[in-house]
């Protein structure tokens, strides 16, 4: 005789259907699992979660990470041209929206100004790719529509986070590759450069280091010397983000990394966060940096601070590189983690105030 079904088996198993998207959402966007990273090295407060930056935010910088400027062999000279050139930025930056500009044409300029000092790989201080030439990458979204634009491998530009939001605001398109991109930016009023415009001393140097650094297989090195990128959150509380950067010194030609890839460099949207990446740009495509940061703070429950140093202190580590990003949520708070020996970072507040930082031992609020 075939045994009869128990009565409160089916309401049982309905009640376990019904929970487990409840379930398994939660475990996915939980923090990824391992060892927990020191206190201290991990800028938490004394509750025991990651702290912000700053509060009252309203633009921010970045000028890169990778290697650290060190206190001890940095003359004052050097010192002052990098905290110039991020205050310099932020000015721009900050004017846009002084005059009730909004959060994209704030990032614009922010990013303008780092894109025209040769201190940073961006623009006129672009790094060589193994043919010695330059190829750069520039994105920019806009949070109150998701509307993105960016240029890639783009080689007449002179700033091409200009171009990557004339692709945004006059194009059905969000990414323009190449020549076309080139000859895109000039139809519509960028006024091209030749590829000796980028050329400086320092970026050559770093090439003939990398062609003389070989990897145990024999081929030539590559290095990565950092981007730059800007955040906003202007007077209607719209979000904004853009990243721009030469790529990597010695870089395969025709190499694409993250900044010009929405989701992975470059992410904004509005009443939830706008951030910007720096860093090996192979591991922040992997992992959907920006993307990953965002649906933390959305679905995940986490603040801006807690999952940006989810994404680049826990995460992005484990798939093998390291970087930063800077990240600003709709209330002004502003978080920079960063795995990597350092970053150049900055930004300014609602009420003036202008912070940089260019030191591993500079602190936040």
């Amino acid at each position: 005789m075939r045994p009869r079904p128990r009565p409160w088996i089916v309401p049982v198993l309905a009640l376990l259907v019904t929970l487990a998207p409840a379930v398994a959402l939660p475990a996915l966007l939980r923090p990824a699992g391992g060892s927990a990273e020191p206190a201290a090295a991990a800028g938490r407060a004394a509750g025991g979660a990651p702290r912000p930056e700053a509060r009252d935010v309203v633009l921010a910088v970045h000028g890169g990470a990778g290697t650290a400027l060190r206190r001890e062999n940095t003359d004052a000279r050097t010192e002052r041209a990098y905290r110039d050139g991020l205050a310099g930025a932020l000015r721009a930056g900050q004017e846009v929206l002084r005059r009730g500009g909004d959060s994209v044409a704030a990032v614009e300029a922010a990013v303008r100004v780092l894109e025209d000092n040769p201190l940073f790989n961006a623009g006129k201080g672009a790094v060589f790719t193994e043919d010695a030439g330059h190829e750069l990458d520039a994105s920019v979204m806009r949070g109150s529509d998701l509307a993105a634009g960016a240029v890639t491998g783009v080689r007449h530009v002179r700033n091409p986070v200009s171009a990557a939001r004339l692709v945004m605001e006059r194009t059905r398109h969000v990414l323009l590759a190449g020549e076309a991109a080139d000859a895109f930016a000039a139809r519509n009023g960028l006024t091209p450069v030749t590829q000796d415009y980028f050329w400086t001393q320092k970026r050559w140097d770093e090439l003939m280091k990398a062609k003389q650094a070989r990897t145990a297989a024999g081929t030539p090195g590559a290095s990565m010397t950092g981007t730059v990128g800007a955040v906003a959150l202007d007077g209607r509380r719209g979000l904004a983000a853009a990243t721009s950067t030469g790529g990597m010194t010695n870089k395969m030609a025709g190499r694409v990394g993250d900044s010009p890839v929405v989701g992975a460099g470059t992410y904004a949207k509005d009443g939830n966060v706008a951030a910007s990446a720096t860093g090996q740009g192979e591991v922040f495509l992997r992992g959907a940096a920006t993307a990953t940061l965002s649906h933390l703070v959305e679905f995940g429950g986490m603040d801006v601070a807690a999952a940006a140093r989810e994404v680049v202190v826990r995460r992005l580590p484990r798939l093998g590189g390291t970087g930063g990003v800077i990240a600003l949520d709709s209330r002004g708070t502003y978080a920079a983690p960063y795995s990597s020996e350092g970053m150049l970072h900055g930004y300014v507040t609602g009420g003036g105030r202008i912070v940089t930082r260019i030191f591993p031992d500079e602190r936040g609020d």
